[in-house]
């Protein structure tokens, strides 16, 4: 059985609607970063959870990157994301956290990193399509058959 298609109006309403958020993060990120820096140059002091924060810009922006450029989102960078939250959070309350809360947070931050390189494994020795060719298109074709596929 096929899986709904959209037709094309839809297909290109919704596209659309797509690029306008990207849009607003983007602009929010670059808002958001610009005030970081001003605070961290106002304060004359970059601190280690400053740098931990520009990265997280810096994660979000070559996630839209990605996007834009493929059309798909790689699970790979919110994962990314949140271990890179998750270590400022922990320079951030490092006074105040329990040795457990700790322990529970880097347990977290190494449960993320596994599934990152699960995913890795994974992509790597069971390799889905990478164009959208192989996926079948907004038309409603089928997806094409591998060689290896052909009954």
């Amino acid at each position: 059985m096929q899986g709904f298609r959209l037709g094309q109006p839809i297909h290109r309403v919704v596209r659309g609607l797509e690029l306008v958020g990207l849009v607003v993060i983007l602009i929010a990120t670059f808002v958001a970063a610009g005030q970081d820096v001003a605070e961290m140059i106002a304060a004359r002091r970059v601190t280690l959870a400053d740098l931990l924060l520009l990265f997280l810009y810096l994660e979000v922006l070559a996630m839209i990157g990605a996007y834009l450029q493929t059309g798909r989102l790689p699970i790979r960078f919110p994962i990314y994301i949140g271990i890179i939250a998750l270590a400022r959070y922990l320079v951030l309350e490092v006074k105040d956290l329990e040795a457990w809360k700790m322990l529970a947070v880097g347990a977290t931050m190494a449960i993320l990193a596994g599934t990152v390189l699960l995913l890795r494994y994974g992509h790597l020795k069971l390799p889905y399509p990478e164009n959208e060719l192989d996926l079948g298109d907004a038309e409603g074709k089928p997806p094409r058959r591998a060689e290896s596929d052909a009954p």
